[in-house]
């Protein structure tokens, strides 16, 4: 059994999947509270249910891509077998992770997002390294970015781990902290190698919106 907050279809707001329709499967739990957290509701609200349910549920929404997200999908470890099973499904499977805990055990087949996280999340120590060393070259990390001191730090950390020759790389704004045209300089200004990305449903719905 899983605790799921919330299955639903939308669009894929961000990585380079963003403007996609797809399924979240958006799961309860997390192990980090960031200072900009946008989905404190999935802390400990959901219901239980079985792999078979909600792989039931997913495929009513005739949809082929699939993202499970958070909190954090990790600390179910049942989620590394839903994982599995939407993928011999035929699904197209995205993992969204915060990046603290292993995914040396995520099935190959799934498209990993995978934050660093910057300073300003004030989570920074909680950083697993060593999942570097596991990401695929179809995978993405992602950075959010709330000031200069956290855009540097990222530069930092591309650099150290090579990582925009890993995968690809993800540059956000924390949202109503930074604005979006002030990193966009910054990434033209240093001829970075990385994705700048919006959070998109934020801009189509009002901010707060769930279940987009």
């Amino acid at each position: 059994m899983l605790k799921v907050n919330e299955i639903y279809y939308s669009i894929q707001g961000e990585s380079s999947k963003a403007g996609l329709p797809c399924v979240f499967v958006r799961l309860t739990y997390c192990n980090l509270r960031c200072s900009y957290c946008d989905t404190e509701y999935a802390f400990y609200d959901g219901i239980d249910m079985s792999k078979e349910e909600i792989l039931e549920k997913v495929g009513g929404y005739g949809c082929k891509l699939v993202e499970i997200t958070g909190g954090e999908p990790l600390v179910q470890k049942e989620s590394l077998d839903l994982m599995k099973s939407l993928c011999d499904a035929g699904y197209e499977v995205m993992l969204e992770t915060g990046g603290s805990l292993p995914i040396d055990n995520v099935d190959k087949r799934v498209m990993i997002i995978m934050d660093l996280k910057c300073p300003s999340s004030k989570m920074e120590k909680k950083n697993r390294y060593e999942n570097v060393e596991f990401l695929k070259p179809g995978d993405e990390v992602k950075f959010v970015i709330g000031d200069r001191n956290d855009y540097e730090w990222s530069l930092n950390k591309i650099k150290e781990f090579e990582l925009d020759k890993k995968c690809g790389v993800l540059f956000s704004v924390v949202f109503g902290k930074l604005e979006p045209v002030t990193l966009v300089n910054w990434i033209l200004e240093d001829k970075l190698n990385v994705r700048f990305q919006l959070q998109m449903h934020k801009y189509i719905w009002k901010p707060e919106t769930k279940g987009v």
